[in-house]
């Protein structure tokens, strides 16, 4: 063999050794769950917790956590958050705390991006070698020249919309570019569609209504994933080895009218300008938190192609449309 040959070889060796030293970190290492103290963080500790080591990063006070899993009540913009994130022993980072509240739109928005600017700085410094970022499939934005089923290369054209999803879409690129200038980190972002449960988004909420206002002449489909499939696509996501951008999907999608239906709800058809101008007045005045760019959605399809996450992470949902539809009226009223 030349001394070209054992060069190479050498480095091969030395790249398959580190290599598989970070798996076992990211396999045995503790995860650091930022967003702890929201429904779908607590759940996540809940199923993680039996075989992984969980610490919760989260300056909010946390009811309902397993006793083992720590919690470290601290804001990660907060100059202390760096000693969790250099002792050693965190396999992997979880980021769900992204704040949602579109009538604090400029407030959040700077919380939200230096929150992940700090968490990404840490991750990198201290060689922690997995992160997973919640994002969303709304990132895409509903629209009437949207395919029907929109794949990762999409572009992300919600920002235009309103904040909350400007935050969205800026948080999403923002995390993409550091994952091309930092290879050696396993980055995985996923895109969830509506998630349904005892979680108090935006899609939930509404499904709760006992009178669904759509708008007039529109049926659109929809998806929905219930709220623990999440948090198997998560699972999947933490794995060793898995990196990119994945779509996350549930059953098959339906329409908007039948998905309301199947809950025993009935509808109530709005025309769409008086619609836009009651959501508006009333968003300005605190009285919803629904801002009228958000009838979009239920106007235009903005629906997901979740191959790669089935094909690649291994995905598999596990609740039917029924079962994840009528999620949202399950233990409405636990904190």
């Amino acid at each position: 063999m030349g001394e070209r040959g054992y060069k190479h070889e050498r480095r091969q060796g030395t790249e398959r050794r580190l290599s598989n030293e970070r798996h076992d970190r990211i396999r045995e290492g503790a995860v650091l769950i930022t967003g702890i103290s929201g429904r779908l963080g607590r759940r996540v500790a809940r199923r993680l917790h039996r075989y992984r080591q969980i610490v919760g990063l989260d300056p909010k006070p946390i009811r309902g956590l397993p006793p083992d899993v720590e919690h470290v009540a601290l804001d990660p913009r907060r100059s202390q958050a760096r000693q969790v994130f250099r002792r050693g022993d965190i396999g992997a980072i979880l980021h769900l705390g992204v704040l949602h509240n579109p009538g604090k739109g400029a407030e959040h928005h700077t919380q939200n991006l230096v929150a992940l600017q700090k968490i990404l700085e840490y991750a990198d410094q201290f060689g922690i070698p997995k992160v997973v970022l919640l994002s969303s499939a709304n990132a895409y934005g509903p629209r009437p020249d949207n395919p029907q089923f929109l794949t990762e290369e999409a572009p992300l054209l919600a920002g235009g919309a309103f904040s909350e999803m400007r935050d969205i879409v800026e948080l999403d690129m923002f995390a993409q570019s550091f994952f091309w200038r930092s290879p050696e980190i396993e980055f995985v972002i996923l895109r969830p569609a509506n998630i349904l449960g005892t979680v108090r988004n935006a899609p939930s909420n509404y499904l709760r209504l006992d009178v669904v206002p759509t708008v007039m002449g529109f049926d659109p489909m929809i998806q929905a994933l219930h709220q623990d499939d999440v948090v198997s696509a998560i699972e999947c996501a933490l794995a060793p080895g898995k990196r990119g951008v994945f779509n996350v999907a549930g059953p098959p999608p339906v329409p908007l009218s039948r998905a309301v239906a199947l809950l025993g709800r009935r509808t109530m058809p709005v025309p769409y300008s008086l619609a836009k101008g009651v959501l508006r007045q009333a968003f300005r005045l605190g009285v919803t938190s629904f801002p009228a760019p958000e009838l979009d959605f239920i106007r235009y399809v903005c629906m997901v192609d979740d191959t790669r996450a089935r094909r690649e992470l291994g995905y598999r949902p596990a609740y039917d449309l029924e079962a994840t539809l009528r999620s949202v009226d399950e233990e409405r009223w636990v904190a």
